[in-house]
């Protein structure tokens, strides 16, 4: 669903996708008048996206699908420096030729939600490092330090708990990352004619900073919005498992447990999370959540936002392959599976380990699934074997405490004589292979 320029902002008020914006009516004028030129940045302080920077980008497309003209910043520099916004400590240092590699990753990523042909309001991708790489510490002092007043900068709120956290401090590093990132907007105002930022509302202070900055440098107004920081009902954080961050690279997260995180949300969240990460109107989501209000069966809801989400970050084929392991794993009939089908769910990124080269007789059944990610700890795997809550190729195992993995994985045992599809718990599957 697209919305017109004129509708954006109210969409994305209604959404909820809105923590704060500068100028608010001087701001839909401005969007109202023509195309703009809007970005936001992305640093690259690992080698792929996760889940919080999924609302920023999707805004940008929001944004693009509405006539307007997105910029992805790709922060080849400020990665090097490290944003202390709201950060408990200072970020460790990565090299410059880490930094390159991931940044070039990371725009390759931006690069699945903007359109850069076969449209009249086109993206572009840039890197930071190409004009702050240039520039000599004197230049920088002089031509960007003049302009941001200390008392100003430490009295930024992030800034403060770094200040009064015992122990912490900033170093004057990542104190001067706002200068950097300010530069950057006045420099892709200069260039581009770029009028607004958006970012995370973290960024607000940063933001600001540029506003400011292209005011004195290029004698030109501009804008700043930023989205909320999603967080889930519970108050836990949002877009973290037991395993860590939820990622945008499928061979980091893959596309069947991207699916998963989707269809555990709950309940609370899913309407919302409807509203952040598709493209399905707020008339559309107000049915779902009407129909699955007044349905006595399963709701609907977080099947649509799995599916909707997938298909978003991993395509459809993407999506495919998610739905080919859930249904192989929640169907029942894991054991109507052809060889066939489980070299693919293989494929298609259900977690798995080979067994080869292991000592099974040796190996306690606890450590080896402990080890492949089934639980924390053999612990935990032991008391879920006293519960009858592990099932190898469907059949539960009980607790032995001398049970070695060779008692369980032979070749008589397995699916073709190789695999075996192991469930702990409701949801935890992992496919060993002989």
């Amino acid at each position: 669903m697209t919305v017109s320029s004129k509708d954006l902002l109210n969409d994305l008020q209604a959404r909820g996708l809105i923590a704060q914006m500068t100028a608010e009516d001087e701001l839909k004028k401005h969007l109202d008048g023509e195309s703009r030129t809007l970005y936001c940045g992305f640093d690259p302080t690992a080698d792929s996206l996760h889940l919080g920077h999924l609302v920023p980008l999707l805004v940008l497309k929001r944004f693009q699908d509405a006539g307007h003209n997105p910029i992805a910043l790709v922060g080849g520099a400020t990665g090097l420096i490290g944003d202390p916004s709201f950060k408990a400590a200072e970020r460790q240092l990565n090299t410059a030729d880490v930094v390159a590699g991931w940044a070039e990753k990371i725009r390759g990523q931006v690069s699945q939600f903007i359109k850069f042909d076969n449209v009249s309001n086109p993206a572009r991708v840039v890197n930071n490092l190409d004009w702050a790489g240039e520039m000599s510490v004197l230049d920088f002092l002089r031509d960007i330090g003049k302009h941001f007043s200390v008392n100003a900068m430490i009295n930024k709120e992030s800034v403060q708990q770094r200040l009064n956290r015992e122990g912490a401090g900033i170093s004057f590093t990542e104190f001067s990352y706002a200068l950097l990132q300010g530069m950057d907007f006045a420099e892709l105002n200069r260039v581009y004619g770029c009028t607004l930022q958006i970012g995370g509302s973290d960024q607000w202070g940063n933001i600001v900073g540029g506003i400011d900055l292209s005011r004195r440098q290029n004698q030109s107004q501009t804008f700043g919005l930023t989205v909320p920081l999603v967080t889930k009902s519970d108050g836990t954080k949002f877009g973290k498992t037991e395993s860590g961050a939820v990622w945008l690279d499928a061979s980091k997260t893959s596309q069947y447990a991207f699916y998963q995180f989707w269809l555990n949300t709950a309940d609370a969240d899913v309407y919302k999370f409807l509203k952040f990460f598709t493209f399905l109107s707020l008339e559309e989501i107000a049915a779902i959540e009407k129909t699955d209000q007044e349905s006595a069966g399963k709701p609907q809801g977080q099947l649509i936002l799995a599916r909707e989400a997938t298909r978003l970050v991993h395509g459809e084929d993407g999506l495919q392959a998610a739905e080919r392991i859930t249904n192989a794993l929640f169907s029942g009939e894991a054991d109507q599976l052809s060889e066939k089908d489980l070299e693919q769910i293989q494929l298609d990124g259900l977690p798995s380990s080979s067994l080869a080269g292991i000592n099974l007789s040796e190996t306690p059944l606890t450590s080896l699934m402990a080890d492949a990610g089934l639980a924390a700890t053999g612990k935990q795997v032991k008391d879920a074997l006293q519960r009858d809550s592990v099932f190898v190729n469907g059949v539960a195992k009980g607790l032995n405490d001398n049970m070695a993995a060779a008692d369980i994985f032979t070749a008589t045992n397995g699916y073709f004589g190789k695999y075996f599809l192991v469930k702990l718990g409701k949801k935890k599957h992992h496919l060993f292979v002989l």
